[in-house]
């Protein structure tokens, strides 16, 4: 292959460990590569939402955009990171040889805490605290979270941890595994924990010809049927699942469970299979826990009672909230509700020349008032690029567009041709635009297009974010509700911002004017 190959990977030290290993042989075989590390989504804009992409892993994310957007060539994932369906677009094209797939327990003195009634055990996954408490009913368990050199420094730092539990894989490849550490055999280890998986686009056969050479079969087989377990199990259910596969003597042997989060409950189930006879191993073995209660404890999971942290002041559709961070449960409902009006025919009498619409309620009051034939508008000047979209799908070619009022109205005193401007808005319309050409001598004709009603509800005082859409949407807020000093405000754009600004003292702004783009805001701040 002649050009170079562009690996992406997150810039933590362990994705770093892992790309430069996929580097390593892909140069050992004489390809040419270059590491791209990549930081943000933020600044990344598709020609769809994410939830159309299906892209929702946490941890995967950002690179599955960058290699959508051409901006690398593969990326390389922990393969238990990685959601079990993966992007339209986007394929697993080699998984290097396993690492320890082990679970290890790394503790601060001695192990004389395991035999004790109480003992504090650090750890963020579900799956292993079931597991310890299954164990050791009686000890507690306390979230702890960062990268490996964090937790280990936090572990050391924090007088009441005895000991935490990290990936054996991770702390060996970084050198940083303690003397104190025991690996854990008892503990069924995450599903495909341990792997290093390559994703490639589905239509770059050349680049998956060129990772076929360094893809593990044995380790391949084995995540699949581990990953394909998870995936019939989990249902769509967050559940503490472990799975492990190996082959061993020509037969496959595989372990899963299943545990409610206390541990107070668990199924497990062992099976073995000739290899090359292993097809049904993970549909037998899922069904198997699934008619030996599985399908209540994970009933009864879904139905456990979840504390709202991020409120939404705009309904949420299903693929928006499959994008949000596991540690996010939200609420939402329209804070705001959209009444159109009766626009005369007095305004459309002669052809206008110049038309602002800044919002698609204005766009769809005047569709329903009048055809498109009858929308006869010289100039159209617009605010959003869905706005824009809309605009020119159903009415006619946009001119000009900004991202907010502010600026719009600053470009028309600069360039548009005449000195009047029709404009239809809402009742409760920003002051930003007709005051900035009504001072530069530009006649401003109101047309009320719709009426904007406040609808907002009282949350609860322990939400720790509230998302925003239009200053609107903040000042319906403020009729039901009191701000607390820690609560955030995710807005989608500077002028809702400036709203927010008015209220909250932590404020953070969306680099995108979309919903996903606010949500994309929100898992920032719990990853």
């Amino acid at each position: 292959m002649s050009k170079i190959i562009r690996i992406g990977t997150r810039d933590s030290e362990l994705a770093l460990y892992q790309a430069n290993a996929v580097k390593q042989q892909l140069e050992h075989l004489g390809h040419k590569t270059e590491l791209v590390p990549v930081k943000s989504t933020g600044d990344i804009v598709l020609d769809k939402p994410l939830y159309e992409l299906g892209i929702t892993g946490i941890f995967t994310r950002t690179l599955d955009i960058a290699m959508l957007n051409g901006d690398i060539d593969i990326a390389v994932h922990s393969l238990k990171d990685v959601p079990t369906l993966l992007p339209k677009g986007i394929i697993q094209a080699a998984v290097l040889k396993r690492g320890n797939v082990r679970d290890t327990l790394v503790y601060k003195t001695t192990e004389e805490f395991l035999g004790a009634r109480d003992a504090v055990i650090a750890t963020s996954s579900l799956r292993r605290k079931a597991q310890w408490l299954n164990r050791y009913p009686t000890h507690t368990i306390e979230d702890i979270r960062g990268n490996v050199n964090t937790r280990l420094q936090k572990l050391d730092s924090t007088e009441h941890f005895n000991a935490a539990i990290f990936a054996a894989a991770g702390i060996g490849r970084l050198g940083l595994r303690p003397e104190t550490a025991v690996n854990l055999e008892w503990m069924v280890p995450a599903p495909a924990q341990g792997a290093i998986m390559v994703a490639a686009l589905e239509d770059d056969e050349e680049t998956q010809v060129i990772l076929k050479e360094i893809n593990h079969e044995e380790t391949e087989t084995c995540t699949q049927i581990e990953r394909e377990f998870l995936n019939r199990l989990e249902g769509g259910c967050t559940a503490p699942i472990g799975a492990l596969c190996y082959i061993k003597d020509e037969e496959v042997n595989f372990e899963g469970v299943l545990l409610s989060p206390n541990g107070s409950k668990k199924i497990t189930v062992k099976r073995v299979k000739k290899l090359g006879e292993h097809g049904d191993l993970a549909e037998w073995c899922a069904n198997y826990v699934i008619e030996k209660g599985g399908k209540r404890l994970m009933d009864n999971i879904k139905q456990s009672a979840k504390q709202t942290n991020i409120y939404s002041t705009k309904s949420l559709t299903e693929d928006q909230r499959l994008l949000f961070h596991e540690k996010v449960v939200t609420e939402s409902s329209d804070f705001i509700k959209i009444s159109l009006n009766r626009i005369p025919p007095r305004h459309l009498k002669n052809e206008v020349e110049n038309v602002v619409i800044t919002s698609k309620n204005a766009v769809e009051a005047l569709l329903t008032n009048f055809s498109p034939i009858e929308l006869q508008f010289k100039n159209i000047y617009c605010v959003g690029r869905r706005t824009k979209r809309l605009v020119e799908n159903r009415i006619g070619k946009v001119k000009h567009s900004e991202k907010n009022a502010k600026k719009l109205a600053e470009y028309l005193v600069e360039f548009m041709e005449g000195s009047e401007v029709s404009y239809f808005c809402s009742d409760l319309r920003l002051d930003d635009l007709p005051t900035i050409l009504e001072e530069n001598n530009i006649k401003v004709t109101e047309i009320e297009a719709y009426q904007t009603k406040f609808d907002s509800v009282k949350i609860d005082n322990n939400v720790e974010g509230v998302m925003f859409y239009s200053p609107s949407t903040v000042k319906s807020f403020k009729q039901e509700n009191t701000v607390e000093d820690n609560t955030i405000a995710f807005c989608i754009g500077e002028t809702t911002a400036k709203e927010a600004s008015r209220h909250f003292k932590d404020i953070r702004i969306a680099k995108l004017p979309t919903v996903e783009s606010v949500i994309e805001l929100v898992n920032e701040h719990y990853v």
